[in-house]
């Protein structure tokens, strides 16, 4: 039976991955952290490996260059797990030596197909026979979804559009036809209801895909796209993104997976929006402009937002926002200059109570 280290601090995530991989016929050891995971390889070689990228003390990408370093644990397939879509993680996972890279909630026969594939790629390995047919056609189908995502690079058809400060890409009512991916600026989509009122639904920032939503649904657009800024925009036909993920099962699973993200984000934007108090509404979106646009560390962020837009995502009137903008600029919470926002503490922002 093979033996698989699993390193994992969700204690529900670890434990409920611990029984599948039981009850699919493998032997289990599991670790909270990184350093932890580590000291298990070393005592009892695992034949595999499944590993969290955020954790405390020492984090996925810390044990994978470990491993790296050690004779034996060099040679063990290793699997990386995370919450994140981000595919500086993933490549830079592959590039450090990653056999796999899986995105949080995973498919439990997604998990147990990469383990079969890596243990079968290690036993054939050890055997000195020659990797299959299958094995090099997973392989090259990974980098290419992997290409494929560094959008700007792939070597495809694509379009150029420049776009001024609040050009349209696409309107509510449209049939989906190109696939989008942002080069350079700032992108809103909102939509708009029958007494004309808009709802901002998600900010786009440099590196992301968008559009694919409802043509992945085979429905009208149901949203409106456009510039906050001026913006430079590369795109290929629909009918060609379409081909590449029949032909892709990476490809498919990762927008499959950001379709899935972007549905449970608005889910939740729309429960808080009817459930949560006017401030922390406020407080949500500008920790959401932080984290789109801005670059989070330990000092202030600046943001850039008119305040009709950033009522649009709350949900409220235009003076209302003012008025609780003001408020947590009386709070030491923010600054104020023009359109521009800065945010003295994030982290306080994030954890209001009320």
């Amino acid at each position: 039976m093979n033996k698989i280290l699993l390193i994992e601090d969700s204690d529900d995530i670890r434990e409920n991955t611990a029984e599948l991989l039981e009850l699919s016929g493998y032997v289990v050891e599991t670790a909270s952290d990184g350093i932890e995971g580590v000291r298990l390889a070393q005592q009892n070689l695992p034949d595999l490996v499944i590993c969290d990228i955020m954790m405390p003390h020492l984090d996925g990408f810390g044990v994978l260059q470990v491993f790296s370093k050690h004779e034996k644990l060099s040679q063990v397939p290793f699997i990386f797990l995370t919450a994140k879509t981000d595919r500086s993680d993933m490549r830079k996972g592959m590039e450090m030596g990653a056999d796999d890279f899986l995105t949080k909630p995973f498919q439990e026969v997604e998990l147990l197909r990469s383990i079969e594939t890596r243990l079968k790629k290690k036993s054939l390995l050890m055997t000195g026979s020659s990797l299959d047919v299958e094995l090099d056609s997973e392989v090259s189908l990974a980098q290419k979804a992997l290409d494929f995502l560094d959008f700007s690079h792939y070597e495809i058809e694509k379009r150029t559009h420049h776009l001024q400060k609040k050009q349209s890409i696409y309107s509510e009512g449209d049939t989906p036809s190109r696939l989008y991916f942002l080069e350079k600026g700032k992108i809103k989509t909102y939509h708009t209801n029958r007494e004309g009122k808009y709802f901002i639904t998600s900010f786009i920032k440099e590196g992301d895909f968008f559009g694919y939503v409802d043509m992945l649904e085979n429905q009208s657009y149901r949203e409106t796209a456009e510039a906050l800024e001026e913006s430079v925009i590369l795109s290929i036909s629909s009918n060609e993104f379409k081909d590449l993920l029949k032909q892709n099962i990476h490809l498919e699973i990762y927008f499959r997976k950001a379709l899935t993200s972007y549905l449970m984000k608005n889910e939740k934007i729309l429960v808080s929006m009817a459930y949560q108090s006017l401030r922390l509404r406020v407080s949500m979106a500008l920790v959401e402009l932080a984290k789109t646009y801005g670059n989070i560390g330990n000092g202030p962020v600046v943001i850039r937002l008119s305040r009709e837009d950033l009522a649009s995502r709350v949900g409220t009137a235009t003076e209302t926002v003012i008025r609780t903008l003001s408020d947590f600029k009386k709070e030491g919470l923010l600054e104020i200059r023009g359109s521009e926002m800065t945010l003295l503490d994030v982290s306080k922002l994030a954890n209001l109570r009320y």
